[in-house]
């Protein structure tokens, strides 16, 4: 039975990358090559208006420096990070003046530098991404606390204090290097800079990453320690090395989005098949965030403006992840209870 399931997703994991290869990276430069827009900010970066908005960190003396030093170094330290410079509101202004004008034309909104033109809400980019992410770290603070409660204090213990379930340990690293993406993710939508840019990426690389790893142990039911490392080390030192190529060579968006999509791919193929031919009795709800999961995972792929300027298809995507987490984390509790009743059974 194992080797014919191993052949199955080998043969869905290669057709998916093979596929996933046939995704293009879209032009995301439509918006910032128009002459339109690019006259308007190039005259603001000049007078510092656009129209009747002036911006007063766009004042320059005549060496071209900033009269004051950069605006956000005059903030509060809680916002200096957020770094807005003459030329950041000087796009962003030009880019909302411009799609004005583009939806009295009919036109579609486009992209800007690789951004869809959202609206700000008290400086905040994408707020409505930054509210969603905000509730996935709570619903994975809440289901990791849940699951820690459990183990410990309402299901037996073994008479060294460690618990039956052998994958907790495996969890709690989860539930930590998620509540840490979802962070970097709202800090991310909060404003996007070249730093939480990348501290956004490598903490959803390196959660997809473990995620895979958690999958293959549990699915195959690996519980030796020296199996288990045999079966991380090639994974973990893959990840390591793409999460370095985005951080210290280019972060190249269309290769990562490959990477992550074959790796959730890959999980969600384990957590099928396993689901399929084991009899867990809470089986149905893996059915349910796997299926949810690789419906969400279009959102991922099929991207659209955002509605009125807030919410576009990652906003969607985020939203959707907040009932499949509580739906996951039942099913990880309902998985330690029924490993830790068969153990207890078995010690009998």
């Amino acid at each position: 039975m194992l080797p014919t399931i191993r052949m199955a997703l080998l043969r869905w994991i290669v057709l998916f990358a093979a596929l996933s290869c046939l995704v293009g990276v879209l032009d995301a430069s439509a918006g910032d090559a128009d002459p339109i827009y690019q006259a308007c900010v190039e005259q603001c970066e000049k007078t510092g208006c656009v129209g009747l908005k002036c911006f007063q960190h766009c004042k320059f003396s005549s060496d071209g420096k900033s009269i004051d030093g950069p605006w956000y170094l005059q903030e509060p330290l809680y916002q200096q990070w957020k770094q807005w410079d003459c030329r950041s509101e000087c796009r962003y202004q030009c880019m909302l003046v411009r799609e004005e004008e583009r939806k009295q034309l009919g036109h579609m909104p486009v992209k800007y530098h690789g951004k869809w033109p959202f609206r700000r809400v008290y400086g905040i980019q994408e707020p409505v991404s930054v509210a969603l992410s905000a509730l996935n770290l709570a619903m994975q603070f809440h289901g990791w606390l849940s699951f820690f409660i459990l183990v410990y204090y309402k299901l037996h213990l073994r008479p060294n204090r460690k618990t039956y379930y052998e994958y907790t340990g495996l969890w709690h690293i989860y539930g930590i290097l998620s509540m840490n993406s979802w962070f970097w993710s709202a800090v991310f939508h909060s404003r996007d800079v070249d730093l939480t840019e990348k501290l956004d990426y490598s903490s959803a690389v390196a959660l997809l990453g473990f995620t895979l790893i958690l999958a293959i142990l549990r699915t195959f039911d690996v519980r030796d320690e020296a199996s288990r490392v045999m079966v991380a080390a090639p994974l973990v030192a893959f990840v390591t090395t793409h999460i370095m190529y985005l951080n210290f060579y280019k972060l190249d968006y269309g290769l990562n989005m490959k990477v992550c999509m074959a790796m959730g791919a890959a999980q969600l193929l384990l957590w099928a098949v396993w689901a399929g031919v084991t009899h867990h009795p809470s089986r149905w709800k893996l059915w349910v965030v796997v299926v949810g999961g690789g419906l969400a995972m279009l959102l991922e792929i099929y991207d659209f403006p955002p509605y009125q300027g807030f919410v576009d298809a990652h906003a969607l995507w985020h939203a959707t992840t907040i009932p499949l987490t509580y739906l996951w984390w039942s099913f990880i509790k309902d998985d330690a209870e029924f490993r830790t009743t068969t153990l207890i059974k078995k010690a009998k």
